[in-house]
């Protein structure tokens, strides 16, 4: 009995030590910049709990389309429709340069009666931490008793974000931040997104292959650019397996899964577009005829002539448009005969479960907008407070460690010669 009240007490005392020991705060990448432009970035955001659609959008305050848009979901899905938690899902966001590095602060949360930091960093899927929350509007951890949350208050929400320069070892690239879960491997999150362990060391500035809980990574996603397509007055990239609207959402680009080529079509959710008609002809944006013929040099192959009315940019309400035509194509699989019409529209869009599937592919290079190669980055240490903290908090554990050790081996002495 004696021993066990013993064991009982020592328990006790390493449970206390344990619960006093600071935990190293999360890693996350952070990319230096000195440019103002912004660009398009993800956010990869694991639902902590059951959601509709609209409480998702109105969370991160964007617009439901484009919500539905980054998922390759259809804009039919009603904005009631419920997703069930740990649903991974892509969020757009704007990524710009604050105070030299990229970070996104354009999203404010209004306080609800029983929201603590931690409660508000949970429901950003781990995102943002509670102390960084807390630092970017003054307000300290309620246990603290500082100063406590306010019901009805709006809070700024700063969400990680990268651009490097819309790139990744020269191929078009829209970056996704994605918090490690509990148990995960580098080559499971590699495998998840089509990258390779080697690709996102290098991104995230990472001596070994190793990352822990709530680390928060850069991810490279390839994407569509419309850097060699002629676009007037507009650029836009888009992440693979998604689509994006654009001029004023009066017109959808589609980026495939595969082929990584940028197909643009009348949305066909807006009613006040105009100018989506070419010129000269019966077609709109995103319509193609084909004409089907046979030749001599490659036998028991059917090839065509495709014209396309094409996006070209827009201006204001103006959209641009025009005529393109393409020779010795390989016919659409559904065409029968010999002078045939159809439409983008038509044909199957892909519609994904929400999680990312991308893969990779080769395509021309962009100059995207931003401004810091993405061997400037690191993976470094999360602190709302001080940069050169992290290194007094390693000494503090390392002084409590030896202390713990100290009073085992006085309680393990106390306990066998007791």
């Amino acid at each position: 009995m004696k021993y066990q009240f013993q064991l009982i007490v020592f328990s006790a005392i390493i449970s206390f030590i344990f619960s006093k020991i600071p935990s190293a705060p999360a890693k996350s990448v952070i990319e230096p910049c000195s440019s103002s432009d912004s660009c398009t970035s993800l956010l990869s955001y694991l639902l902590p709990y059951d959601s509709k659609i609209s409480e998702i959008a109105y969370r991160f305050q964007l617009d439901i389309s484009d919500l539905l848009a980054a998922n390759s979901i259809t804009p039919q899905v009603s904005s009631e429709l419920i997703l069930k938690s740990n649903t991974l899902l892509r969020i757009p966001i704007w990524c710009p340069c604050t105070d030299g590095i990229r970070r996104s602060t354009s999203t404010t949360y209004e306080v609800r009666p029983a929201d603590t930091l931690e409660s508000i960093s949970e429901g950003f899927g781990g995102l943002v931490s509670a102390e960084q929350i807390g630092v970017a509007n003054g307000v300290a951890e309620e246990k603290k008793k500082k100063k406590p949350l306010i019901s009805g208050e709006s809070l700024v929400i700063p969400l990680p974000c990268t651009c490097f320069n819309n790139s990744n070892n020269g191929l078009p690239a829209v970056y996704s931040s994605y918090v490690v879960r509990r148990g995960e491997s580098l080559s499971a999150i590699a495998e998840i997104f089509g990258n390779t362990v080697a690709e996102l060391q290098a991104v995230n500035g990472l001596t070994r292959p190793v990352v822990e809980d709530g680390d928060i990574l850069s991810v490279p996603i390839s994407a569509c650019s419309s850097t060699n397509l002629n676009w007037h007055n507009e650029s836009l990239i888009v992440p693979n397996a998604s689509h994006a609207l654009t001029a004023n959402r009066c017109i959808k680009c589609m980026c495939g899964p595969t082929d990584l080529n940028l197909r643009c079509l009348a949305s066909g959710i807006v009613t006040s577009c105009s100018h989506l008609q070419c010129k000269g002809s019966d077609m709109f944006i995103g319509d193609y005829t084909y004409n089907k013929y046979s030749t001599n040099l490659q036998p028991n192959t059917t090839l065509c002539n495709v014209t396309a009315c094409v996006y070209r940019g827009h201006y204001g309400r103006k959209i641009f448009r025009s005529l393109v035509n393409y020779s010795q194509i390989h016919c659409p699989s559904n065409s029968y005969d010999n002078s045939s019409s159809s439409s983008n529209s038509s044909l199957p869009l892909v519609i994904l479960s929400p999680s990312p599937s991308p893969s990779s592919s080769s395509y021309p290079n962009t100059d995207g907008t931003g401004t810091n190669d993405g061997n400037n980055s690191t993976l470094t240490k999360q602190n709302p407070n001080d940069s050169h903290s992290h290194g007094r908090l390693l000494s503090t554990q390392a002084s409590i460690f030896y202390l713990l050790l100290l009073l085992l081996e006085l309680l393990l002495s106390f306990i066998f010669c007791s």
